[in-house]
């Protein structure tokens, strides 16, 4: 056992030494050789530093493309995210008529994706991954990528979504339903696509009524008149929803206080 972790520790000792060899050589062929093996054998931490330095050596050269194209990709072996999404654009501009620019225009964009965090958090990232996914997708509509493009936003959108919702909601769940109908309607009108707008309708409906109920006499008529707009409009357009009966009850005491409010006036 002792024998096999000596000859374990003296091929590695001797690999470490053949690694700094060729990183301190001057043989740029050897180099670059070398580069491309790490970088096919995932090696990445190898690979990095000697194509950061083949990436002056061998700028202008006809081996500059390549070069830079494995430096890209090595960053994003490295998860390097944002690095990667930068070096992949860069080479985009760099070598205008590359071949890969298609290519490497998607992986730039899709490491904004990769960047995007849980809803709950911060959606800067979110939204500049939606931006750059949809800026591929206007610079190679034709291309095989739009599909994926399309479902990546759609996963994007959708965490966008329960973000601006959570935040809604936190206003109509801890009683300020003044600030959750104005978040509501907000939601509606900046994503009109999103999924669940009979619940938000709903929301709206009865933190409108809630606002009413609790309001001083000179707003209460304004807001049981919006309450009731609320309910007609959640009647006509989500007639089969779960919530209709008690959209209904909450109609039947709105009408109940305006009678009140009319006939305290007469």
């Amino acid at each position: 056992m002792k024998y096999f972790f000596n000859i374990i520790l003296v091929v590695l000792l001797f690999s470490c030494n053949g690694y700094q060899k060729i990183v301190k050589s001057n043989d740029v062929e050897l180099k670059y050789v070398m580069a491309k093996k790490y970088y096919e054998e995932k090696e990445y931490f190898k690979a990095l530093p000697i194509l950061d330095e083949l990436h002056t050596l061998l700028k202008g050269t006809n081996k500059a493309e390549e070069v830079d194209y494995l430096l890209a990709y090595t960053h994003y072996g490295l998860g390097s995210n944002m690095l990667a999404s930068y070096k992949f654009k860069l080479f985009t501009l760099t070598y205008p008529n590359s071949k890969h620019n298609e290519e490497l225009a998607y992986m730039s964009a899709y490491c904004y994706f990769l960047e995007s965090p849980k809803y709950s958090l911060d959606k800067t990232n979110t939204l500049k991954a939606i931006q750059e996914l949809q800026a591929f997708i206007d610079k190679y509509p034709n291309s095989k990528k739009v599909s994926d493009c399309n479902s990546l936003i759609d996963a994007l959108s959708l965490k966008i979504h329960k973000k601006v919702y959570s935040i809604a909601k936190l206003y109509y769940d801890v009683e300020d339903y003044k600030a959750a109908i104005t978040a509501l309607n907000n939601i509606i009108l900046d994503y009109p696509t999103i999924e669940n707008q009979s619940e938000i309708q709903f929301l709206i409906l009865d933190s409108n009524y809630k606002l009413a109920t609790n309001s001083i006499s000179s707003k209460k008529l304004e807001r049981i008149n919006n309450t009731i707009a609320s309910y007609l409009f959640f009647a006509k357009n989500y007639p089969d929803d779960k919530r209709q009966n008690d959209a209904k009850i909450i109609y039947e005491k709105s009408i109940k206080q305006l009678e009140k409010i009319k006939n305290d006036r007469l």
